[in-house]
């Protein structure tokens, strides 16, 4: 989601502010066997990362890509819609202290998991057929809903708690569950973005602050 004010040209030049791209690493493997993790992508991972960064129970939130098919994507290749990743934040939670089911309630209040284009659409310079994920304006499939679940009981979670989402909505979820692959991290820069340049990019203080206020006014989210 972006300014609506704001011509695309001046969007794209906000959405990589904060420094040329860098080299990724990929994530840790490895944590604490009392932990789970899962992935989201629901809309810019700027704003799914300051959302669950601010949950009881979530030990380490990494901005990231997957769900696509091109190895070690770029933040660039990734806008240019043709990788078939979407952005996504990895979690690692305590699930004794943050049920997998809670934190799946979070998701589906963190983002609006129905929208999608109701028409081609021509944007970003490219056409975007009718279906294609949208938030705010937030356009193309790297912004599409999807949960990337590791176990089989992950799977049957998300599933369960999407059919009870759907009580909440008059449109269909469009959602994805699907299997994790490979999750890439995103470059440096976009790690820990809100919380670094709230009061630096009109977008964070636009969007994602009134996005957190609503969900801690809801009781979904701690207040900081």
């Amino acid at each position: 989601m972006k300014l609506a004010l704001l011509t695309t040209l001046a969007l794209a030049l906000l959405h990589v502010a904060g420094g040329a791209a860098e080299k990724k690493a990929m994530p840790e493997k490895s944590f604490s066997a009392a932990n789970e993790r899962l992935t989201f992508g629901g809309g810019c991972f700027w704003c799914l990362e300051a959302v669950f960064q601010r949950i009881d129970g979530v030990k380490k939130v990494v901005s990231g890509y997957a769900g696509g098919q091109v190895a070690n994507p770029t933040y660039e290749q990734v806008c240019e819609m043709t990788t078939g990743h979407a952005e996504v934040v990895q979690i690692e939670f305590d699930p004794a202290k943050l049920p997998l089911a809670q934190l799946l309630e979070i998701f589906w209040a963190a983002h609006d998991p129905t929208s999608v284009l109701k028409q081609d659409t021509f944007a970003h310079g490219k056409m975007l057929p009718k279906g294609t994920a949208i938030q705010g304006n937030d356009a193309g499939p790297q912004y599409r809903s999807i949960v990337l679940f590791e176990t089989e009981a992950q799977k049957e979670a998300a599933e369960k708690s999407k059919a009870e989402a759907q009580k909440e909505f008059k449109e269909p979820i469009a959602t994805e569950i699907a299997p994790l692959k490979t999750f890439y991290a995103a470059e440096g820069y976009h790690q820990n973005y809100y919380n670094l340049n709230k009061n630096r990019n009109p977008y964070c203080s636009a969007v994602i602050t009134p996005k957190l206020q609503k969900l801690i006014q809801k009781g979904k989210i701690k207040a900081e």
